[in-house]
């Protein structure tokens, strides 16, 4: 046996021993369960053969038979709902094999080099992850599941369960449920690696479904999936005080089960990831080294763009609709400033992963949609609030829009706080003309902020936070069960995960300093793009950027910050007298 096929077995064999050890937990808690009817058995038979006679002892009878009674009932109420309680599912883009048939070709081929059963069906995460996620409860299972790639012909060593077609099995209510666990892959991969770079990449998931497909590993796996879904019950909204404290006791026995085989879980699953990362390692051994060089940039990339470019305009109500095709040009940019990814741009000319779906556009506008839900708790379809951008749009419709928002914002702060305006050139503070201005200028903010301390800075910050704190809060989307994205591939594609989705902020909130910094930076933009012909861009990096001759000005944030945190104008007047961005003129907001 070679070294690789060594530490696989080995990898088996710690798993495999470890899920005993999950179910062995299982087994002792039925058998704390069963005692107190164990005692109730023996006195039972003690007294029906007149060994154990006398009142002392009939006393014992009625009490342990009662408590073994109540014992039962309460165990087989927390067994039942923790058999029943759903676990959670990944919110993810379902992916039908008629809208991916090259991309479901290729996984199942990969799972027969390396001879495990194939997963039973693709869906696509928002992030730079892929795994295998387990979706055999009945409550998770569709009436008529889309074809898998598990299905008949497929050659893969898929074991049906008895008298169930296409590798499927029959739960309650005739649901058809997949035989194995869902391949989830990280949907700016297909975008940014090659075709050979995603197989090189996959294949160590795939090969997890064949530990996966034994007997007391997946049982184990079951177990643990139920207890945490029973812990979480206590926590849901709405339960009546009964319902809560029932599920309370539920969820804290769930917990005490959690614990006693969390250890053995998490050695179990450690096992499961060497094993298949061994038996992986007869595909495409070189170029996984390389591709996993493409999973960090990608990772850093991704992080970029969702950070920079499309949190802007989702606090705007606008969602970018190309998410993946933005991560390749935000990746491109990367390697072209940075000289440890220099050389990966030459990829590019190889097959993208993404043309092995039918309609990657699509595909691609529902993953979009979703990372909107996901990072910033966006509704789950497009609205009068909540509409899509292209990324031709951008600056137009996200960029200057922003700018100008929050241009308006801070002056409705300052009239909130009794600031008047700034005199024009050649009159005097005290002219009662001086009030009569066309519209709100750069001049009213940076005569503010001049000089005055950090009294004026703080009051001013801590009003925008107030505005902004208000908007948000009577902003908050609803979100309704997810649909398919309206026009594009039908039934082909479905978001799974309609549970209420769980908000993954990508930044922490921002200071009243911060969002000082930016309405001030938003003012100046504004008065640039009306006064000295500047554009608003975007950069893939960095996201919303000013643009001046054609090209990006990086120079003003030092101004800006001296103004906003020691009130000193005079860098932002000397930057503003280059670009001959006029102060003093009125600015057009939204």
């Amino acid at each position: 046996m070679s070294g690789s096929g060594v530490g696989e077995e080995i990898g088996v064999q710690g798993a495999r021993s470890r899920a005993v050890g999950v179910l062995r937990v299982r087994g002792r808690a039925m058998a704390v369960a069963l005692l107190p009817a164990a005692a109730a058995v023996v006195l039972l038979a003690g007294g029906a053969t007149g060994r154990l006679t006398g009142g002392s002892w009939d006393a014992a009878r009625w009490i342990v038979t009662g408590l073994a009674v109540l014992v039962l009932l309460c165990a087989a109420a927390v067994a039942v709902v923790i058999a029943r309680a759903r676990p959670a599912l990944s919110p993810t883009v379902e992916i039908a094999e008629r809208s991916a048939p090259d991309l479901y070709r290729l996984v199942r081929d990969l799972a027969e080099r390396l001879d495990v059963p194939a997963p039973s069906a693709i869906a696509l995460t928002p992030d730079c992850d892929s795994w295998l996620e387990d979706r055999t409860h009945p409550a998770h299972a569709p009436v008529d599941a889309p074809n898998g790639l598990s299905g008949t012909g497929a050659g893969t060593g898929t074991r049906h369960a008895p008298g169930s077609p296409n590798g499927t099995a029959v739960g309650p209510g005739r649901h058809r449920i997949p035989a194995a666990p869902v391949l989830v892959i990280g949907s700016p991969f297909l975008w940014w690696m090659r075709v050979a770079e995603l197989r090189a990449v996959l294949a160590p998931v795939v090969a997890g479904t064949g530990p996966a497909s034994h007997p007391d590993i997946a049982a184990a796996r079951r177990f643990v999936r139920g207890l945490d879904a029973a812990a979480a019950l206590s926590g849901r909204p709405g339960l009546g005080l009964i319902r809560r404290a029932a599920f309370a006791v539920v969820g804290r026995t769930a917990r005490l089960m959690l614990r006693a085989c969390g250890e053995h879980a998490a050695l179990m699953e450690r096992g499961v990831a060497t094993a298949a990362s061994e038996r992986a390692q007869s595909v495409d051994y070189g170029l996984r080294i390389a591709a996993q060089e493409q999973v960090g940039l990608a990772y850093a990339g991704w992080d970029r763009l969702l950070t920079r470019v499309a949190l802007p305009a989702w606090r705007m109500g606008r969602w970018p609709s190309r998410l993946d095709v933005g991560v390749v040009s935000a990746l491109t940019e990367l390697s072209r400033r940075d000289r440890l990814a220099d050389g990966f741009t030459s990829r590019l000319g190889e097959r993208p992963a993404c043309d092995l779906l039918e309609e990657p556009g699509a595909v691609d506008e529902a993953a979009s949609l979703l990372a909107a839900r996901l990072f910033h708790g966006g509704p789950a379809a497009a609205g009068p609030d909540w509409s899509p951008v292209d990324w031709q749009q951008y600056p137009e419709e996200v960029v200057d829009r922003k700018w100008r928002t929050e241009a308006a914002r801070l002056h409705r702060v300052l009239d909130d706080m009794g600031v008047r305006p700034s005199a024009r050139p050649g009159e005097s503070a005290a002219d009662p003309s001086a009030a009569r201005v066309l519209g709100p200028t750069l001049d009213r903010v940076m005569d503010h902020l001049a000089g005055r301390g950090e009294e004026a800075g703080d009051a001013l910050a801590a009003g925008i936070s107030a505005e902004v704190a208000r908007e948000e809060a009577a902003a908050v989307p609803s979100l309704p069960a997810p649909a398919p994205i309206a026009g594009t591939a039908g039934d082909a594609l479905a978001f799974r995960g309609t549970d209420p989705l769980p908000l993954l902020p990508l930044l922490p909130p921002r200071t009243g300093r911060e969002l000082l910094a930016d309405h001030v930076t938003a003012m100046v933009c504004c008065a640039a793009v009306d006064t000295a012909g500047a554009a608003p861009g975007l950069d893939w990096l960095d996201g919303p950027a000013l643009l001046m001759g054609g090209k990006r000005r990086t120079d003003l944030a030092g101004g800006v910050l001296s103004l906003v945190e020691d009130g000193d104008v005079e860098p932002l007047r000397t930057w503003l007298a280059s670009t001959g961005v006029r102060s003093e003129k009125p600015v057009r907001l939204v």
